[in-house]
């Protein structure tokens, strides 16, 4: 491992696809982390300049140049597997951490053995609170969000549960699934549950993986006093109608792995056609909003 400051305890795994334009700030920000002991990044086939600007200005930075575009969880795991710490910190290109994000996600994990993941509180580029986590995707909490009753009622454990639209994002506390646009993982709780399932290219891999780690017993921690700032959608926004139906897919593979046996046959069948049914109409829009 390459020390990039004194005492670093974490190494940081960035996926970049298309992103040069915001992946010089965020590494700015992780190389001024005294917890970090080195950074991977995985380039997705950017062909956008990304490799010349981190041969040029971020020397210290390990870079794993992918011919094609792996996508985020296979990306992912390459970077994972380059690295040898006892904690992770995986981020998004359009991410920038605060100062002190890294040394509060660390004493998080630390304060709790048993805590396999820290999520920092995400904020948008003015400083607003940016919503990140969610409940495990159920049918009711599903059903609340699609009908509209989350949005009627945001305020409501019931109706805003999926969405976790009740909470503000400014208190610690146990949460099912943070994005990983920026997540802190404990290496062993990773060695027991394995790394990101590659059959969820882009969307529900996260997920997926939070899913695992409660079912094996471990708690995922959101932590506010970490912050991170989040530019949110740089890279899928480039490709929206395809990252549309990924999501749709992903929703889909996830109640066929999870979910059969789990939920009543009813619950099961209304979910995953809703999904099926509801993709094509919603990436057509996506298109055609970005004709606009």
């Amino acid at each position: 491992m390459t020390e990039t400051a004194a005492g670093g305890r974490l190494e940081v795994c960035i996926v970049s696809w298309r992103a040069r334009e915001v992946l010089g700030a965020c590494l700015r920000s992780v190389l001024a982390q005294p917890e970090v002991a080195g950074v991977v990044v995985v380039d997705n086939a950017s062909g956008d300049g990304t490799l010349e600007l981190l041969g040029a200005e971020f020397p210290s930075v390990r870079v794993i140049a992918s011919a094609r575009n792996l996508g985020y969880a296979a990306a992912n795991n390459i970077a994972i597997r380059a690295t040898d710490s006892p904690f992770v910190l995986l981020l998004n290109p359009d991410t920038e951490l605060h100062a002190g994000a890294a040394a509060a996600l660390l004493e998080a994990l630390e304060a709790d053995p048993r805590a396999a993941a820290a999520a920092p509180q995400l904020r948008w580029p003015d400083g607003r609170i940016q919503p990140s986590c969610r409940s495990f995707p159920d049918p009711a909490a599903l059903a609340w969000d699609a009908l509209g009753l989350a949005a009627l009622l945001p305020r409501s454990e019931r109706f805003g549960r999926y969405r976790m639209t009740y909470w503000g994002h400014d208190t610690p506390r146990e949460v099912d699934q943070p994005m990983a646009s920026a997540l802190l993982l404990r290496r062993c709780a990773l060695d027991e549950v394995g790394l990101f399932d590659e059959g969820f290219p882009l969307y529900f891999n996260d997920v997926d993986l939070c899913f695992r780690l409660r079912e094996a017993g471990w708690r995922i921690i959101f932590e506010p006093r970490a912050r991170v700032t989040h530019h949110h959608g740089h890279s899928t926004r480039q490709a929206r109608p395809a990252a549309v139906l990924a999501s749709h897919r992903g929703l889909i593979r996830f109640y066929r792995k999870h979910c059969r046996g789990r939920v009543s046959p009813l619950a099961y069948g209304a979910v995953v056609a809703a999904a099926w049914l509801t993709q094509w109409p919603r990436a057509a829009a996506a298109w055609l909003l970005g004709r606009g």
